[in-house]
């Protein structure tokens, strides 16, 4: 895993031997080197590890996912923002299975730096409303299951949502 300046800086110097590259007349090396110029932007703001990861994560394999996420030593220096987000998210998803406490902070912390996608938002938000209702902190769970609901825009949570608002009304 390079550091995200290390990336933008790869991919100044990949456009600048793209720009002699068309000075020399040789267009079709300028241009592929452009493309690959795009592979080091793209990488800068999805980070490589983090798509490992989400790869592992959707085959359901967590000891991998943690693998994965292991590899980051400094999140903090050596992602932006949005991809703290998401290890955050990830890491909540994984302690959820054992430390709830943990994994709030986790969810938590992910959605003050940010998430990208509005059902992932819903996830996290349905993630912490379940941690409450198990701690029995009911207002604060029909809240976070509300907003949830309102991101949940292609009605892919709705089935949990409905569960969980039915387990609500027994406690």
């Amino acid at each position: 895993m390079f550091n995200k300046n290390f990336k933008l800086i790869l991919a100044a110097i990949v456009i600048g031997l793209a720009v002699w590259q068309f000075t020399e007349g040789a267009i079709g090396n300028g241009i592929f080197l452009i493309l690959i110029s795009f592979v080091f932007i793209f990488l800068y703001f999805r980070n490589e590890i983090i798509l490992l990861a989400f790869l592992r994560m959707r085959k359901q394999d967590m000891q991998g996912v943690q693998k994965w996420l292991s590899k980051i030593k400094n999140p903090e220096a050596a992602l932006i923002t949005k991809q703290q987000g998401y290890y955050n998210y990830m890491h909540g998803i994984i302690t959820s299975q054992t430390n709830l406490t943990q994994a709030e902070k986790y969810f938590k912390k992910a959605l003050k730096l940010g998430l990208t996608m509005d059902y992932d938002i819903a996830m996290a938000k349905l993630s912490l409303a379940g941690i409450s209702m198990q701690k029995r902190r009911k207002r604060e769970a029909t809240t976070l299951l509300n907003e949830a609901k309102k991101l949940d825009k292609h009605n892919m949570l709705t089935d949990q949502i409905k569960m969980m608002q039915q387990q609500m009304k027994k406690i």
